[in-house]
């Protein structure tokens, strides 16, 4: 039976443009890495995290036949920091063990691109959660976006600035905006994951899974 709190439908844009905007992590908290010196600084902090919030960008491709050369960057949230990896041989040695592992979940939206051009690149994603597909439970059974979750389950608007998505994610020195947009999609994914874990909506195969794996969850709302 549905939570009475909740609709069957989603909000409508006309809605989502009024509620408050999302508050992404502090630019403090959030850590661009550019070198295998800072991965391995934050190493056990990363060896500490059960869940995490995940997210890749490429320089997009604009003529046809390009072939990406991505990912340039991935992302990686816990719930007080955002890493965002700025991609290089030694970056991916030292992150292939944290993406190939089961037991450390990366949670996030639109994931099946992601995972294709990992594999193109010799990497193989394990312990992932696409959020898209998490909603049946509100009587949702099309793909839910990243804008559309965090206004259903939070009443909070997500800004998606279409500029800053398709900017060139492989430049040395990435803007404010750019950090700012990478983090808030890892971030706003692993609170949309938490959120529904607390509400225990996520399907019954994952929560089958977090039970073997990961401790309770703190019962906290955004």
């Amino acid at each position: 039976m549905m939570d009475s709190s909740f609709q069957h439908i989603l909000p409508s844009k006309v809605e989502i443009q009024q509620f408050p905007r999302f508050q992404n992590l502090p630019m403090q908290a959030i850590h661009v890495i550019q070198n295998v010196e800072q991965c391995e600084a934050i190493r056990a902090e990363l060896e500490q995290v059960s869940i995490f919030g995940f997210d890749s960008e490429s320089k997009p491709t604009f003529h046809v036949g390009e072939v990406s050369t991505g990912p340039h960057l991935i992302q990686l949230a816990s719930v007080e920091r955002a890493y965002l990896f700025q991609m290089s041989p030694p970056i991916w040695s030292f992150l292939a063990p944290f993406l190939a592992n089961p037991d450390q979940l990366k949670v996030g939206f639109g994931l099946k691109n992601d995972a294709y051009l990992f594999r193109k690149k010799g990497f193989e994603l394990k312990g992932v959660v696409e959020l898209s597909k998490c909603f049946a439970s509100f009587g949702l059974t099309n793909p839910v976006g990243i804008k559309n979750a965090i206004a259903l389950l939070f009443q909070l608007n997500f800004p998606k600035s279409k500029k800053v998505s398709t900017s060139n994610w492989a430049r040395k020195m990435l803007t404010p905006e750019q950090v700012d947009y990478a983090a808030g999609d890892a971030y706003a994914a692993l609170l949309v994951f938490e959120e529904l874990r607390r509400l225990e909506r996520l399907p019954k195969d994952i929560s089958k899974e977090l039970e073997k794996t990961i401790k309770p969850c703190r019962h906290e709302k955004l």
